[in-house]
């Protein structure tokens, strides 16, 4: 398993310790299928729709709130020479993995976990955006969160 430094952030919502441990524990389980030659480093935050809705506005330009957004650190012109490798930020609307996770008939904190690999995936340079890829980064996505075993607790906002 990979090194990592991994930073969490809650919100809004009301479990915040259920949260960061079982994202932590994703977070492992992912390095598994991500091989990483460095140290990584992670941050995670938590929101409400509120709160996403004006972030994917404002560097989106996309006018409503939406489920996860990744923020990629390392797509700058570095010389690679840094002992850490700042992959970036995932941002997860709670208000709206409610919502997918109803509707989908599953635990919140399974839709969160789903959100959370899809926003690793994004980056660590999956994307989705032509049929190839998208097929590539939904295949991974399936089995890493497929083998996640986890004992999911409804979780509240």
């Amino acid at each position: 398993m990979g090194k990592y430094e991994y930073y969490f952030s809650d919100q809004a919502s009301s479990s915040k310790k259920e949260l960061k441990k079982m994202t932590t524990l994703l977070l492992e389980h992912i390095l598994q299928f991500i091989h990483k030659d460095k140290t990584i480093s992670l941050s995670t935050t938590i929101v409400d729709d509120k709160t996403i809705h004006k972030i994917n506005k404002e560097y989106r330009k996309i006018d409503r709130p939406t489920d996860v957004i990744s923020f990629a650190y390392n797509d700058d012109d570095s010389d690679g020479e840094t002992p850490i490798d700042d992959m970036g930020e995932i941002i997860i609307s709670i208000d709206t993995a409610i919502k997918q996770a109803e509707f989908y008939s599953h635990p919140v904190e399974r839709e969160i976990a789903f959100l959370f690999i899809h926003g690793f995936l994004h980056l660590s340079g999956y994307d989705h955006m032509e049929e190839k890829e998208a097929e590539e980064m939904f295949a991974l996505q399936n089995a890493i969160l497929n083998s996640f075993k986890y004992d999911y607790k409804e979780i509240k906002r």
